[in-house]
């Protein structure tokens, strides 16, 4: 069979500067988010101790970012990690890369969706609205902060379609609200918060133990994890050396946000309290430092946050499908480019869609706080894997640098394949770990076999879609590892 190029079409638009890099990062990684319910689940694993994590967790995701920020300037390509891991290592573990972050964003769209029902539900509590047609308003019940969550995921999906430059521009401004909140709560928390400053608060030796202390450095991952979303819109910015400046200049951003935050949140609350509040945890935290309704405003920098993550989720998910459609590796519908919005409309439209459905699927698990512990953890994982395989893909391209500047070999190829080294051996104890406590599985957030099932099942579907791909839709990416390049004409045209 003759490999044919997909039929030409309009090209992605190149719309976007420095700035509007940053925000779809920063909105795809939520520190508002990550802050207010991420910090209470890490710490009911790793109680006092949040900044300590948040510093190691950081120290592999630099490396990874450094290996994406040199790859990117070789090769920029919406589907990065896919392309240039497919390139380095393999064609399997290529499209396992871009497969797992797809399964993986839209669970997390799903859970984020939850979230955002959860905030908005909390924030009619406060302005007194309890009931709604008969029925008692609960921020906890996954049921009703799905069902609202829904509503606004369609919202930002349809505002997606319209154009990345748009969404960008949305972003900012939640963003600026997020932050200015975020930054006075924390601040004011942390001057004047009951509970004393320790040292010992940075002391990862004092975790409970090392199964506590990797759960924990992959949790602190997962709220890391959103800044290579800068990485995947290289093909909309006007200069691609801006995605790189983008996704570093979101990631040490967001370390400053975490540790203000977590030292804040630990200055005001107790252990019990931080780990005891889950999805309401920013809510109380802002109850504890003002009364009404200035106590609101973090209900509020946290719903604006949630919305943002879910569009900013939508966007960078269409453009790696995208670049796999480019390839034949998935169907056509995904490389459809809207001649008049200069985006993936389509795919853009089908992924909320997606996201949806596994919203809808989520209600098996009864309690919010149950959802988002089994999310994260599942995300945790295969976001370490596809993490490691793109630094160790960008070790094997550079390697030749060890002889020819060793001081640049170090930061390419020593740096990404510490870091790989380090999230593959998180990952992996953290996947054993769950496998010994227990001896059944049973659907439930504190059950290891049903934990690890939720991630084994992402990575092995990626593996049945890859096979599907290579000998049913033989995809020519499966010769070489190569990605369609972004400006081929005989694929894109020049949009108008």
């Amino acid at each position: 069979m003759i490999d044919t190029p997909p039929p030409s079409g309009p090209a992605l638009r190149k719309s976007l500067g420095l700035l509007d890099g940053v925000a779809i990062a920063a909105s795809s990684t939520a520190a508002t988010t990550s802050i207010g319910i991420g910090l209470g689940v890490t710490a009911g694993v790793v109680g006092l101790h949040l900044p300590a994590v948040m510093l190691l967790a950081f120290l592999p995701i630099l490396g990874i970012a450094g290996a994406y920020s040199r790859l990117n300037k070789v090769e920029p390509n919406a589907g990065n990690g896919y392309v240039w891991v497919g390139r380095s290592l393999t064609p399997w573990l290529g499209f396992l890369v871009g497969w797992v972050n797809i399964v993986a964003t839209i669970a997390f769209l799903a859970y984020t969706t939850a979230v955002t029902g959860s905030a908005m539900i909390q924030l009619a509590g406060e302005a007194g609205l309890h009931r709604l047609a008969g029925l008692a308003l609960d921020p906890g019940s996954t049921a009703q902060t799905t069902a609202v969550g829904i509503v606004v995921l369609v919202a930002v999906t349809l505002t997606a379609v319209t154009g990345v430059r748009t969404a960008a521009r949305l972003q900012t401004g939640l963003l600026i609200f997020e932050y200015v909140v975020l930054l006075g709560f924390c601040g004011y928390g942390i001057v004047t918060g009951p509970h004393a400053f320790s040292l010992s608060w940075f002391d990862p030796f004092a975790i409970p133990s090392a199964s506590a202390l990797a759960q924990g450095l992959l949790l602190s991952v997962f709220c890391y994890w959103g800044f290579e979303a800068a990485f995947t819109v290289n093909e909309e910015v006007r200069d691609p050396r801006d995605a790189s400046r983008a996704g570093l200049i979101t990631l040490v951003t967001m370390l400053g946000l975490f540790l203000l935050g977590s030292i804040a949140f630990q200055r005001v609350l107790s252990e019990g309290e931080l780990a005891g509040h889950g999805a309401q945890g920013l809510a109380y935290f802002g109850d504890r430092l003002a009364s009404q309704p200035l106590a609101a405003l973090p209900l509020v920098a946290l719903m604006f946050s949630a919305v943002a993550s879910l569009q900013a989720g939508v966007i960078p998910t269409a453009r790696g499908m995208f670049a796999m459609s480019r390839d034949r590796t998935l169907g056509p519908v995904w490389s459809k480019v809207s001649s008049r919005y200069g985006t993936p409309a389509l795919g853009t439209l089908l992924i909320g869609a997606l996201a949806t459905a596994v919203a809808a699927l989520a209600l098996v698990i009864p309690r919010l706080a149950d959802m988002i512990m089994a999310t994260v953890n599942a995300v945790g994982i295969v976001v370490a894997l596809s993490y490691a395989l793109t630094a160790l893909a960008a070790a094997v391209r550079f390697r030749s640098l060890l002889h020819e500047n060793w001081r640049q070999g170090i930061r390419a190829v020593v740096l990404p394949t510490l870091s790989a080294l380090a999230l593959l051996g998180l990952g992996g104890y953290l996947a054993w770990s769950f496998y010994t406590s227990t001896d059944h599985l049973e659907v439930s957030a504190d059950n290891g076999w049903f934990l690890l099932l939720t991630p084994a099942v992402m990575i092995a579907s990626g593996f049945v879609a890859a096979a599907w791909a290579k000998w049913i839709r033989r995809s020519p990416y499966f010769k070489s590892g190569e990605g369609t390049d972004a400006d081929a004409p005989q694929l894109l045209a020049t949009s108008s």
